[in-house]
């Protein structure tokens, strides 16, 4: 039986980030995972593959449409779906290799296997039991499905058949108009395949700037995805190797139906805490399914601890890293804090949607004064000269103090840009202090300044 300061269940970035932080911090740190290699969901069929398709489809696309306006002429594209798969999991064994040779860096031993927690300071891993004076929970999540709708990852696919189907689709329905569908559908369809979308509420990415899901929708759209909005899945038959999924629409209950080779459900994640030992333990979940926790993380039995995708919140590679990283100092005496109110989001597609703190429709639900500053990139010089003036940065300011309240960008690389808001956020900056912070020009940064600028007396190039 080996002895550890602390157990970390689950490697991915919220666990792996944890056990970094606590060697660091000088206790004796150990990680369970039951994978061949490191990094959880996101390293190994989530963030990283799909973000590897998303670039490869993104070449693809620009060689189709932009090359030749730009002199870059020669022999036109194919794909090659098999080296494609290659390069993807070659992404893959680079990121779960790093995260391996870090944890060998910092002295976390790897116990691997799958672990459970028979009692308060021990874990259980194959025939194994380890002590440990602290145990912190890092399972993660797991795709979910409807009612009637069975996946097998081969026709009926997750997020994770998504990314290794034997051959591109002619048809992909996607189930769900949220993050992880509109990825994976927008990679299909620069590939060729006919995507149609049915999502049961009205607008796509729910819980975003209800602005912002309008003109998102309508550019996927011109890029060729159709959208079957306000329409409740009633279930998917499979035969022969093809899908057709039956709908109905809420607002008339009239149903229809849609073929598809290959049906790809994209209706969220719950927390993954199966083999655990939790309900022996008296660890009180919640009615979704998460773990309970304090401001510290603690659930209600001593020594455990729990973070990620398995407690409330976002559930975001990066939400977990924070908590991680404040988990573990918390346990070496420190007084960490996770500010939730300045967690980016980001969608990679092309253009990339990304946001932070609160939406125009919150505000407005809550009663606060507030002003709006708005850029579109067709005024920035750089988005320009790379075809990339679709989409606009919008800073919500609160109108007395002018202090930046939440902000919102659809265009080129907003999922980087989205992060000087972000630091501006974490000051308490007003939408003036970025307004006056010189930009390099051209850059795509200078978007974020005209629209701080458009918070005040009016941006210079709109």
């Amino acid at each position: 039986m080996s002895a550890y300061d602390v157990i970390i269940i689950g490697s991915g970035p919220g666990g792996y980030v944890c056990a970094i932080r606590c060697a660091q911090l000088g206790l004796k740190t150990a990680i369970v995972e039951g994978r061949e290699t490191l990094g959880g969901t996101c390293l190994n069929v989530g963030c990283i593959p799909s973000k590897a398709l998303l670039h490869a489809t993104h070449m693809l696309h620009e060689a189709e449409h932009n090359f030749a306006t730009m002199g870059l002429k020669g022999k036109t594209q194919s794909v090659d779906w098999k080296q494609m798969q290659a390069y993807k999991d070659d992404v893959i064994g680079q990121n779960t290799k790093g995260v391996e040779f870090l944890m060998k860096k910092n002295k976390v031993d790897w116990l691997k296997g799958w672990g459970s927690i028979p009692e308060a300071g021990k874990v259980k891993v194959g025939d194994d039991v380890h002590e440990a004076k602290k145990i912190i929970i890092a399972s993660g999540s797991e795709a979910s499905s409807l009612p009637g709708v069975e996946i097998d990852e081969k026709t009926v696919v997750s997020s994770t058949g998504a990314l290794e189907l034997g051959k591109i689709p002619k048809k992909l329905v996607v189930i769900g108009a949220g993050v992880i569908g509109l990825e994976l559908g927008s990679v299909y369809s620069r590939l060729g395949a006919d995507v149609t979308v049915i999502e049961f509420l009205d607008s796509v990415t729910p819980g975003m700037d209800g602005e912002i899901q309008r003109q998102f929708q309508k550019m996927l759209g011109k890029q060729g995805m159709t959208f079957v909005m306000g329409a409740a899945v009633q279930g998917v038959e499979t035969k022969n190797n093809k899908a057709t999924v039956s709908y109905k629409l809420r607002k008339d209950d009239s149903e229809a139906t849609i073929d598809a080779d290959t049906v790809l459900v994209a209706t969220g994640r719950r927390p993954y805490v199966d083999g655990l030992g939790l309900d022996a333990l008296g660890i009180e979940m919640s009615e979704r399914g998460q773990i309970k926790t304090d401001g510290n993380y603690k659930t209600n039995v001593d020594g455990i601890y729990a973070i990620g995708d398995c407690i409330a919140g976002p559930m975001l590679a990066h939400k977990a890293e924070d908590e991680g990283m404040a988990c573990a100092e918390g346990l070496a005496g420190q007084q960490p804090h996770v500010n939730y109110d300045v967690i980016p989001g980001v969608i990679y597609t092309h253009p990339e949607v990304a946001n932070v703190g609160a939406t125009e429709e919150a505000l407005k639900e809550a009663g606060r004064d507030y002003k709006v500053g708005k850029f579109s990139f067709m005024g920035n010089g750089r988005a320009k000269a790379n075809f990339a003036g679709d989409g606009f940065v919008k800073i919500l300011a609160d109108k007395a103090t002018d202090r930046i309240l939440g902000a919102h960008i659809i265009g080129p690389m907003a999922g980087d840009l989205i992060h000087e808001i972000c630091v501006a956020m974490e000051f308490g900056a007003a939408a003036e202090d970025l307004a006056r912070t010189c930009h390099a020009h051209p850059t795509y940064s200078e978007a974020v300044r005209e629209a701080a600028l458009a918070c005040g007396d009016g941006a210079i190039h709109s």
